[in-house]
C-alpha cells in the first residue's frame, strides 16, 4: 500500500478504529506536495488522462487547505491556489464546523458505509446551522454535482470554503447559483425548475406570472414539467392558466395541468368531470348503478381523458376511471366508508379504482382513509399525518405477508416510526428470518432507516436472530449520527 493509499484508507475509517502515529492531516498535506512537486503546469500532454474523483479531491484539497483543524477553527488564508494563482483568498467563516466524530461519519458514509444515510445526515447537520470541514468538501460538492437531491442542504454545510472551491471549479458552480431573473432567462432546465420552485414558495403569484410570461417560447418537454411545479400554493388564482394549459398541443402538458385542476373542486374542469360523472353513475339506496361512457369526444381529451387504454383494460373501462377519478369527491353524497359497502353490479373494480386515483389527486383524507383499507398503497398515506400512516401501516404489517407490496407501503410512511410500527416491523423481520425471503433484505434496510434511532435498544434486546441485530445496528449507527451532531 503506497504512503498516499494509507493516508487515505485511514481517513476513511477514522483514527478511532485505526490509529495513525502523528497527525493525519499534516502528513497528507506533506504526500499533497511531494505527489505535486515538479509537476508541470499547462496544458495536459497526450498521455494524461482526465484526474478521477480521488485525485480531483487530493488536488482540490492540496488547493484549498490552508489546513483548518478538524474542531472547526478557521486556519490562515492567504490566497494561494495551484488552480488558479489569481484567485482571490475565501472569506472568513461565519459558522462553526461539525465536531471531528461527525466529519469522520460523513466521510465513512461517502464512502460507501450505510450510504442511503447521507441525506438524513446531510438534512441533521444542516438543521444545527453548522458546516462541514473543509477536507471533505471536493467529495461533497462532486456527490452534488450528480445528486441534485442533496444540493438543498449544501448552502448551508458548505460555508464559505465551498463557495470559493465552486468559484474554482465549473462543476460545482451549482452552489453558487442565486434565483435571479437571469436564470430564469438563461439557465438551463433543471436550474430554470430550481428557480421557478423558489420563487413559488416565496411569492406564488409571482412565480405563476412569471411562467406566463415566456409560456409562448417554452418546449413542451418544459412546459409539462413547469406546470407540476404550480402544485405547491395552489389556488383558484391559478385557475384560469390552467385551463388554458388545457389546449395545449402536448398530451403531458394536459395531464398535468388536468392533475392540478382536479385539486380545485370548484375549477370549471371539475365541474365538467361532475357533470360527466354524474350521467355514468345513479346511486339509489343501497345499490350504485354504472353505465360506463361509450366514445372518447374531444372534449373529454381535451380535460385530459386519454382515449387510449393500456394493454389488459378495456376503453370504456379506461374511460370511466379516468372521469370518476377526475370528478369532485363531494359530488357523491355519501361518506366513502358507506359507498364501500353498496353494491355495485356493473365496474365494481373499475369504480374503486378511480375513487383510489381521486384520493390521491385530491389529497383527501377521509378518502385516502376508507381507501387504504380496499387497496393499500403507498400513495394514500401521503393524505394523512404521521400518526395515522404509523397506525395503518402497522396493521397492515401484521396482517400482510412479506412481498413488495408490503415494502411498498412502509416505503410511504414517513420517519422516524415510534414503538407500534417497530414492533410490528421486528416481530414481522424475527417471523420470516428462518425462510429468509428474496426481499428480506430491503425490509431490514427499511427498518432500520426509518425507526426512530432512540428505539436501537428495543431492537437490540427483541431477538438474537441477526437480521433483527442488523437492525439495531443501523439503528445504533444513526443514533450516534445525532449525538454527534447535537454534543
Amino acid at each position: 500500500m503506497t504512503g498516499w493509499e494509507e493516508l487515505a484508507s485511514t481517513a476513511l475509517v477514522g483514527t478511532d478504529r485505526r490509529p495513525y502515529q502523528g497527525d493525519l492531516l499534516d502528513a497528507a498535506a506533506v504526500e499533497v506536495a511531494r505527489r505535486r512537486a515538479g509537476r508541470k503546469t499547462g496544458a495536459a500532454g497526450p498521455q494524461e488522462q482526465v484526474p478521477s474523483a480521488a485525485e480531483r479531491r487530493e488536488q482540490t484539497a492540496g488547493a484549498a487547505e490552508q489546513r483548518e483543524p478538524l474542531s472547526g477553527a478557521a486556519g490562515p488564508q492567504d490566497g494561494s491556489s495551484a488552480a488558479s494563482p489569481e484567485a482571490q483568498a475565501a472569506h472568513a467563516e461565519e459558522r462553526v464546523a461539525v465536531g471531528r466524530r461527525a466529519a469522520e461519519r460523513l466521510v465513512r458514509i461517502m464512502g460507501g458505509e450505510h450510504e442511503r444515510l447521507l441525506p438524513e445526515w446531510l438534512a441533521a447537520a444542516a438543521a444545527t446551522g453548522r458546516r462541514v470541514p473543509p477536507y471533505v468538501l471536493p467529495e461533497l460538492l462532486e456527490k452534488g454535482r450528480r445528486d441534485r437531491s442533496i444540493r438543498v442542504h449544501l448552502g448551508v454545510l458548505a460555508g464559505q470554503r465551498g463557495r470559493w472551491l465552486a468559484g474554482l471549479n465549473p462543476a460545482w458552480d451549482y452552489l453558487l447559483e442565486e434565483p435571479t431573473g437571469e436564470t430564469w432567462e438563461l439557465g438551463g432546465a433543471a436550474d430554470r425548475r430550481a428557480h421557478l420552485r423558489t420563487l413559488r414558495t416565496a411569492d406564488p403569484e409571482q412565480a405563476r406570472r412569471l411562467l406566463e410570461s415566456t409560456w409562448e417560447r417554452e418546449t413542451p418537454d418544459d412546459r409539462a414539467e413547469f406546470v407540476e411545479v404550480l402544485a405547491d400554493g395552489l389556488s383558484m388564482e391559478d385557475e384560469p392558466f390552467l385551463e388554458s394549459a388545457l389546449d395545449d398541443r402536448r398530451r403531458e402538458v394536459r395531464q398535468a395541468a388536468a392533475n392540478l385542476l382536479t385539486r380545485l373542486p370548484g375549477s370549471r374542469m371539475s365541474q365538467r368531470m361532475a357533470g360527466r360523472a354524474r350521467a355514468c353513475v345513479t346511486i339509489s339506496r343501497k345499490v350504485i348503478a354504472v353505465d360506463a361512457p361509450h366514445d372518447c369526444d374531444k372534449a373529454m381529451e381535451r380535460d385530459g381523458i386519454r382515449p387510449k387504454p393500456p394493454r389488459g383494460i378495456g376503453e370504456r373501462a379506461w374511460w370511466l376511471q379516468q372521469i370518476l377519478a377526475r370528478a369532485p369527491l363531494s359530488i357523491w353524497g355519501h361518506p366513502p366508508a358507506a359507498l364501500l359497502t353498496m353494491k355495485i353490479p356493473d365496474w365494481d373494480a373499475e369504480v374503486k379504482a378511480a375513487w383510489v386515483r381521486a384520493a390521491v389527486l385530491q389529497k383527501d383524507p377521509e378518502w385516502a382513509r376508507a381507501m387504504f383499507g380496499w387497496d393499500p398503497i403507498a400513495d394514500l398515506l401521503e393524505s394523512l399525518p404521521p400518526d395515522e400512516q404509523q397506525e395503518l401501516a402497522a396493521d397492515f404489517v401484521k396482517k400482510h405477508d412479506l412481498d413488495s407490496q408490503l415494502i411498498m407501503v412502509l416505503g410511504g410512511v414517513s420517519s422516524h416510526w415510534r414503538e407500534g410500527l417497530a414492533t410490528a416491523v421486528l416481530r414481522k423481520i424475527v417471523k420470516v428470518a428462518t425462510t429468509q425471503p428474496w426481499n428480506l433484505g430491503e425490509l431490514v434496510k427499511l427498518a432500520g432507516e426509518r425507526i426512530d434511532p432512540a428505539l436501537f435498544p428495543l431492537a437490540l434486546s427483541y431477538s438474537p436472530v441477526e437480521s433483527v441485530q442488523q437492525v439495531a445496528a443501523l439503528l445504533r449507527f444513526r443514533a450516534d449520527m445525532y449525538k454527534e451532531l447535537h454534543p
